[in-house]
């Protein structure tokens, strides 16, 4: 028996909307905090243990891995809180017209990018 149909389409060949790769970002944004926040309270409680753990931590806090990841993450940090917000409006009935939501979508990209950049200039 042969089948001649027409295989399903897959994500691969699927146009991309962009409200799916901001829900998907949104998602992972928020994977990668939890994981971010469990290494922020670990760092506090070795500080909190002595000079000795300060002075451990501060030499791995000098690394550029660890200087990236940080980076990273408040790249998340902000995409995660301008996204969030965006979808509350939603929530709220605000914003669901597909000119607002791209638009809306562009802005979380700008405010993303000027928090993150306003942060580690001013660190």
């Amino acid at each position: 028996m042969q089948d001649n149909r027409p295989l399903s389409p897959h994500l691969s060949i699927q146009k991309k909307l962009l409200t799916a790769i901001f829900s998907i970002f949104h998602r992972i944004t928020g994977i990668g905090l939890s994981f971010g926040s469990i290494l922020i309270c670990i760092w506090v409680a070795l500080i909190a243990l002595g000079e000795n753990y300060y002075l451990c931590m501060k030499v791995i806090l000098s690394s550029v891995l660890l200087n990236l990841i940080l980076f990273l993450w408040t790249i998340g940090i902000f995409y995660h809180l301008f996204n969030g917000m965006r979808y509350l409006l939603w929530s709220l009935g605000y914003g669901l017209e597909l000119k607002t939501v791209y638009n809306t979508s562009y802005l979380v990209i700008i405010l993303t990018a000027l928090s993150t950049i306003i942060v580690w200039v001013l660190i």
